[in-house]
């Protein structure tokens, strides 16, 4: 899982919470690609569009 201070980091950065980008984590780790999680998981992102994911998932490879 991933650090609470890189979740705090990034959902400022992003402009987003903090549980929205735990779930958008959880996601990507799980293996779904930015689109996909973008178009069909919206729901569970809280609506993170894919812009925020794209700068969500460069943020997190570097942070990690």
């Amino acid at each position: 899982m991933m650090n609470d201070s890189f979740c705090r980091i990034i959902a400022g950065e992003i402009q987003a919470n903090a549980g929205q980008v735990e779930a958008a984590v959880r996601l990507l780790d799980e293996g779904n690609t930015v689109p996909f999680i973008a178009r069909y998981r919206k729901e569970i992102t809280g609506g993170l569009d894919d812009t925020q994911l794209r700068n969500l998932e460069t943020r997190l490879g570097y942070l990690r």
